[in-house]
């Protein structure tokens, strides 16, 4: 359970400290492991979207949740297999559009079986040992993972980029050759006191290559707006059309006078020597009921500061 120790295999392996990719000395012959750079801009996209998991993980531990992001890591795709071990783990891939690449959505088999007790109305429990493969039901729960995950993954890459995944079918693995670079972004779950848990988001380095410009760019919340996005969207602000109007007057007559309203009769009036000047709900001021070229008019003699606009 989320609330008690987890001893799985490889339990210290997934607690560790990761430490960010460093520069490494070339060899002519291979292949840049990291060609973006530090990729604090990819951090970042990881930072959004653990505080927007909490909507995703506790509707599914039914308690509340910390959600963090760890400091991701660039490694060979064999190097990070070796590192989870032989552990049974859910594989679920999101293809990336318009890249055409796939990030894999990988969650111990521990946790997807303690939220599946949990959605049955269990405690959490666990079963020890663990399977060697996974239940129809175990892998629904995993694809229900990947499918709300989908979604807020998308929307913490929008202010980088364009880029909607989409989730596959559960597997026990990727496909990604064991020499191929991957970047592992790891995403903790903790409730109160107790230890976290893990899911790994894992990008291959080739199927980002297309967002590379984006990647290696400004941190997205000290970027500059575009000014001419800037002034183009001013100057259409400044041509919305709103209604302006005007009360003269409002007289008040018995409910008998109006019953006996015919055609041609007179309803007196008189007029404030200020009218209020309405926008919407909100009052524009006060002014003088006049002419100008001919036409009626109202000479505005005081503005009014619509609440909200005052503070």
């Amino acid at each position: 359970m989320v609330n008690a120790p987890r001893n799985t295999a490889g339990g210290d392996r997934r607690r560790r400290e990761r430490e960010p990719a460093v520069a490494q000395a070339a060899t002519l012959g291979t292949t840049k492991l990291n060609p973006f750079g530090d990729l604090h801009t990819l951090q970042h996209v990881c930072a959004r979207l653990a505080r927007s998991l909490r909507a995703v993980w506790e509707p599914l531990f039914r308690q509340d949740v910390r959600s963090f992001a760890e400091p991701l890591g660039v490694q060979r795709f064999g190097d990070y297999r070796i590192e989870r071990g032989d552990t049974l783990a859910a594989w679920v891939p999101l293809a990336m559009s318009p890249a055409n690449g796939t990030a894999w959505l990988v969650i111990d088999a521990a946790l997807v079986l303690e939220l599946l007790d949990l959605f049955f109305g269990g405690t959490g429990a666990v079963p020890s040992p663990l399977p060697a493969e996974f239940s129809p039901a175990a892998e629904a729960m995993a694809a229900r993972i990947g499918q709300q995950v989908a979604g807020p993954l998308g929307a913490a890459w929008e202010p980088l980029t364009h880029a909607s995944f989409v989730p596959g079918t559960v597997e026990t693995g990727a496909d990604i050759d064991g020499d191929d670079a991957v970047i592992v972004t790891r995403f903790g779950i903790a409730a109160g006191t107790a230890a976290p848990v893990f899911v790994d988001l894992v990008y291959s380095v080739a199927a980002l290559k297309a967002h590379g410009a984006s990647l290696t760019g400004k941190v997205l919340d000290k970027a500059e707006p575009d000014p001419v996005w800037r002034n183009n969207l001013t100057r259409a602000t400044m041509q919305v059309r709103f209604p302006v109007r005007s009360v003269l007057a409002e007289p008040i007559v018995p409910l008998a006078t109006l019953m006996d309203l015919k055609a041609g009769d007179v309803i007196p009036i008189s007029i404030d020597a200020n009218v209020p000047v309405m926008v919407g709900r909100d009052r524009l001021g006060h002014g003088t009921v006049g002419t100008a070229n001919g036409r009626a008019a109202i000479r505005l003699t005081s503005l009014s500061v619509p609440e909200g606009l005052d503070e």
